[in-house]
């Protein structure tokens, strides 16, 4: 399947530059960081969230998950895990599970683990479960200028 198309027009409509990292088929996060031969906490996870309100992308580093009890008390919302038929929905261009870290080229609100905020070289999945896009971390912070960021995730 390769890069999403959203994903791809918007990553050149900010040119920004990016590189895909072909790797084996895996089902998470960090399986995918292990076969890319890049560090997980430099992996970002994207998690699709809703309430009442509509949905919130969370973006954690791919060795955490998202404290949703900690995120709905800091937001003042009750937060949930989305479907997986909304997943397909929403990012019809992606694999299904397999969400990019960006949710403007969706249009979804999003909120970023303060831990990803200092790394050098980011690493998210691309629309498909066969390869990760590599950013400059730098580059995250023009990518979702109206991204939140807060400690909202934690190690499994």
């Amino acid at each position: 399947m390769g890069l999403a198309i959203s994903l791809q027009e918007y990553l050149d409509h900010c040119d920004v530059p990016y590189e895909v990292i072909e790797h084996q088929r895996t089902n998470t996060m960090r399986a995918a960081a292990h076969y890319a031969g890049v560090p997980e906490d430099k992996v970002a996870k994207a998690v699709l969230l809703e309430d009442e309100d509509g949905y919130m992308l969370a973006l954690v580093p791919a060795c955490c998950a998202v404290e949703l009890g900690h995120l709905s008390r800091l937001l003042h919302r009750r937060i949930g895990l989305a479907t997986e038929n909304e997943l397909a929905e929403l990012f019809a261009d992606c694999e299904i599970g397999a969400v990019p870290a960006l949710g403007t080229p969706y249009g979804i609100e999003m909120v970023i683990d303060d831990r990803l905020d200092g790394c050098d070289d980011l690493y998210f999945e691309g629309g498909d479960h066969c390869s990760l896009v590599h950013i400059r971390g730098r580059d995250l912070q023009r990518l979702l200028p109206q991204a939140m960021h807060a400690r909202i995730g934690s190690r499994h």
